[in-house]
């Protein structure tokens, strides 16, 4: 999973698809969903996964008006098509990719 910052993150979502996450050090939720969010990105070539801290890089946070950790935005060629709050088991985050991804 790559590691997105408020410099890179325009440029990382501006092509194919991908699923950003933003979290924070102190966020239980966001340590829950770290290892489906690992499996996924080993088992979805057609997702490039990313993660921004929200902490340590606040401005695309705000930019953006997320609230909620964690929370999975699905990007397309630079265009937000999804968004999800809250950690969820990884049947229910395929369940909610699969509309985007084919």
């Amino acid at each position: 999973m790559r590691t997105l910052t408020d410099e890179t993150f325009g440029e990382a979502v501006a092509g194919d698809t991908v699923l950003v996450e933003f979290t924070a050090s102190w966020c239980p939720p966001c340590r829950m969903i770290e290892p489906v969010l690992a499996e996924l990105d080993a088992e979805l070539e057609s997702v490039t996964f990313a993660k921004i801290d929200t902490d340590e890089n606040p401005r695309t946070a705000r930019d953006l008006g997320v609230m909620g950790m964690p929370t999975l935005q699905l990007y397309r060629d630079g265009a937000l098509v999804a968004q999800l709050v809250g950690a969820r088991p990884k049947a229910q985050l395929l369940k909610w990719l699969e509309p985007h991804i084919g």
